[in-house]
């Protein structure tokens, strides 16, 4: 389990695409446009400009809109699944082929220009999605298809994406007269573009802190000396490799004070008034649509299905979760009296929670995790983590050698299956200049069956871990190979899908179940058995000695009352947000935050914050972050199969791909968790991985 803050600030949360499908994926004409290549064709990357970017975007909506006209001239007599249904798949593929790269380079390119120029494909693409979303003529195709009886007759796969198809054209407003629908593709152009504007505000924030010898003493050599400046000071920016250690490690409380309150408000000038523009405007949209909410709009087609059931569920965790958090802050409390010296401290800021969970893993529970990252150096990680998943899931990851891509460091991977290319991955690791400063996985082309063959689902692993120094290698804190092992998740749920549909393709999930397979993975960091076979010191090469793991696993849970309890507050942040707030209101969103923090947590609220304005979530899940825990007890409850059966029994492991990756959301997520479970899914193994016997406090 993660560690409070960082539940929060590494974002585990998958970068979502409109991920749809297609059987053409030619472009007419020639072209020398690296993003308008050949049937899985290798991305040139290296070679792609602004101007390109520009042209590929113009091209595939000009395609698709041209592509859309022909499928609606089909008379409903001739209508047929092909035609129709599979057509949609093909045209809407064809746009994301170009669409989910765009994506990726507005978060990753390193030149100004190609990067914006993404930005702003990303706005035109944004438009396009709404646009068809109110498509009279699409809908209409649509529905008069899904009135025949080839529609009704349909099973598996085919029905489904029929009858989601159906339901989404009229959750998007297809109960409306022409008049309301034009009204609401304004509103959805407006938030899509203040959207992003959001996180394009986040991205660009480049302050810093300038702390003096004495403020980063505690810690180590390699994180000094790459942050030294020439006047004898040094330069703590806000990107993770910075925050996270200094927060652990640093002696000055005023230092990570400051440090703190300057990461919370990260963006506050701009994204406070934007994020109330964006709350009136999905506010307008579901009341347009006929919700109370937006929240009763989201969750509608999701496993939640109604608010109330998301509140009884974050409530009830709150319940469940409070003796546990106040066991570990009393633990915290304990520390902080003996270090300060005094029986009369009775409170834990939230800028010292770190700080001292680092002295209680260390004294109480004998763990230094700067010993402790001594064992993950990079290379050895992904080795480990590669040799886990190839071993699992029977699959073999081959490196491309000298790959074309946008950064010199970035890797790419063919993942292989009986000998054979099935799909491909990149990883992009370090931290740079306004690179996307988060961990996430970005989908970019989905797996699809078509006529020249199986299109390779492709993905790209983001991550901002501690960059090797002359003379040191990344080495990695064990939360961080977490956070790894994580987002690796997610690229597996996209490169092992076998759907027949672009639109059922890997983490084309119900929102709340789309962690579940990312979640699930970070079990292996926590196994002997798994971590022996890459742990090794990076000096020595000793693998990590059986002691020292016994002693990380005695300390897994130290904090994980606090750090759930953190994360059913950032559920009901977005929740209440999107629920319970009205935006034209007296109360302000900083109000809403500081009420819930000293509610629901132990750490009190900092005036003078706005966590709000970076909480880039905010803007992509929307009404659905409680979909983090939601899904992790579905996530744990799975594990417990691997446990029963052995960790890496590679039986349960085919299974698993099987029956929840390769699967994507062609079925429906309750069903493939049953059946992987041989039951109906519970909670106690949930509350089992955070230290918690539900059934012995008879809760």
């Amino acid at each position: 389990m993660k560690k409070t803050f960082q539940l929060f600030i590494l974002s585990c949360l998958i970068t979502y695409l409109p991920i749809f499908a297609s059987d053409n994926n030619s472009h007419s004409g020639k072209s020398n446009n690296p993003l308008l290549c050949e049937f899985n064709g290798i991305i040139p990357f290296a070679e792609l400009t602004a101007d390109n970017i520009k042209e590929a975007t113009e091209i595939s909506i000009k395609e698709a809109r041209e592509s859309l006209a022909k499928l609606y001239t089909i008379s409903k007599e001739q209508r047929n699944f092909d035609n129709t249904m599979l057509e949609l798949d093909n045209i809407y593929n064809k746009v994301s082929n170009v669409y989910g790269p765009v994506y990726l380079m507005g978060s990753v390119h390193p030149d100004d220009a190609a990067r914006n120029r993404a930005e702003e494909s990303k706005a035109e693409f944004a438009k396009f999605f709404n646009e068809i979303q109110l498509d009279e003529n699409l809908y209409r195709a649509v529905k008069d298809y899904s009135e025949t009886a080839e529609a009704k007759s349909l099973t598996g796969y085919k029905a489904r994406f029929v009858q989601k198809t159906v339901e989404d054209f009229e959750r998007n407003g297809f109960a409306l007269s022409k008049e309301k629908r034009d009204e609401l593709k304004i509103i959805n152009d407006k938030i899509s573009d203040l959207s992003i504007l959001f996180q394009k505000n986040i991205a660009e924030v480049d302050d810093y802190l300038m702390v003096n010898e004495s403020e980063i003493d505690g810690l180590q050599h390699d994180y000094m000396s790459t942050r030294r400046t020439e006047d004898g000071y040094y330069k703590i920016d806000l990107s993770y490799p910075s925050y996270v250690p200094f927060m652990k490690f640093s002696t000055s409380d005023s230092a990570r004070k400051e440090l703190y309150s300057m990461f919370l408000n990260r963006a506050s000038a701009k994204n406070p008034e934007i994020l109330i523009k964006v709350l009136m405007l999905r506010k307008q949209m579901a009341e347009l649509l006929g919700f109370k909410t937006y929240a009763e709009y989201r969750v509608g087609d999701r496993m939640a299905k109604l608010p109330q059931n998301v509140w009884d569920f974050e409530n009830n965790l709150i319940e469940k979760l409070k003796e546990k958090a106040r066991m570990d802050y009393d633990e915290l409390l304990t520390i902080k009296k003996e270090k300060v010296g005094s029986d009369t401290v009775d409170v834990i800021q939230p800028w010292e929670s770190s700080y001292y969970n680092n002295f209680l893993l260390k004294e109480k529970y004998d763990l230094d995790q700067n010993l402790v990252k001594e064992y993950f150096e990079m290379n050895n990680v992904i080795d480990g983590l590669f040799q886990t998943a190839q071993h699992l899931f029977g699959v073999e990851f081959e490196e491309v050698k000298n790959p074309s891509v946008w950064q010199k460091d970035v890797r790419l991977f063919n993942v292989k299956q009986d000998g054979k290319i099935i799909s491909r991955f990149y990883v992009d690791l370090y931290p740079r200049p306004n690179k996307y400063s988060h961990a996430a996985c970005f989908p970019m082309i989905s797996g699809k069956e078509t006529s020249e063959g199986y299109q390779f689902p492709t993905a790209t692993l983001v991550c901002n871990f501690p960059a090797p120094t002359d003379d040191t290698p990344s080495l990695l804190l064990h939360d961080e190979v977490e956070t790894f092992f994580h987002e690796f998740g997610h690229v597996l749920h996209n490169v092992l899908t076998k759907t027949k549909l672009s639109s059922h393709s890997g983490t084309s999930v119900s929102r709340d179940f789309v962690e579940a397979p990312s979640q699930i993975f970070e079990n292996w960091i926590w196994n002997y058995e798994s971590l022996k076979l890459f742990a090794k010191h990076y000096k020595t090469e000793e693998v990590l000695p059986e002691e020292l793991f016994n002693k990380m696993l005695a300390s897994k849970n130290v904090g994980s009352g606090l750090a759930n309890t953190q994360q059913v507050l950032y559920g009901m942040i977005d929740f209440t947000l999107h629920d319970k707030y009205d935006p034209i209101g007296s109360k302000t969103t900083t109000e809403v935050v500081k009420e819930l923090q000293n509610q629901i947590t132990l750490y009190p609220y900092l005036d003078g914050t706005t966590m709000q304005a970076s909480f880039g979530h905010l803007m992509g899940y929307a009404a659905g972050y409680y979909g983090y825990l939601w899904s992790l007890v579905y996530a744990q409850d799975m594990f417990s199969v691997f446990e029963t059966n052995g960790v890496m029994d590679v039986n349960t492991g085919l299974r698993y791909r099987d029956i929840i990756l390769s699967n994507g959301g062609s079925r429906d997520e309750l069903e493939m968790v049953i059946e992987f479970l041989g039951r109906e899914p519970n909670q106690e193994a949930y509350f089992k991985s955070i230290g918690l016997d539900v059934k012995k406090s008879g809760s």
